[in-house]
């Protein structure tokens, strides 16, 4: 139930996002999810995409160190206090949050939240256990591996 996620550092200018997110749709990466945090003199990229190991290649070619990393995610009820519903069980639990980022699912009306977590796998157990629905790869139309 994990989804694999580029993560870059782009320079804190402007014309670096479009730099990336150009190369991207030229190579024919749709961009599933993304969110982006300043940390300074660069940006931290995170990105769920079409085609993990091509867009990994993509990024390596203009020389943006990318790595990947598993996530996990959650489709919630778009409705106020859903978050901390899901959140309750995982700090009963004590997982640590690391990051997340939100995603709205229009299909369904739905929200997403893609997390970090610091153990993933415990999460995954308790957020299974609690009947929450976790999202894989599919689901976001994504593949993941050499095609």
């Amino acid at each position: 139930m994990k989804l694999k996620q580029i993560v870059v550092s782009i320079e804190n200018a402007p014309g670096r996002l479009y730099e990336v997110t150009e190369a991207l749709g030229k190579a024919g990466i749709n961009l599933r999810a993304l969110n982006l945090v300043d940390t300074g003199a660069f940006g931290q990229l995170r990105l769920l995409v079409s085609d993990v190991a091509k867009a990994r290649r993509v990024l390596m070619e203009l020389h943006i160190p990318a790595f990947v990393n598993d996530v996990v995610a959650v489709e919630i009820e778009d409705k106020p206090g859903s978050l901390a519903r899901l959140l309750k069980p995982l700090t009963e639990a004590n997982v640590n949050v690391v990051f997340m980022y939100a995603h709205i699912h229009f299909s369904s009306g739905n929200a997403v939240m893609i997390f970090r977590f610091g153990d993933n796998d415990k999460a995954i157990e308790v957020l299974q256990a609690n009947g929450m629905k976790l999202l894989d790869a599919d689901n976001f139309g994504i593949l993941e591996t050499e095609h």
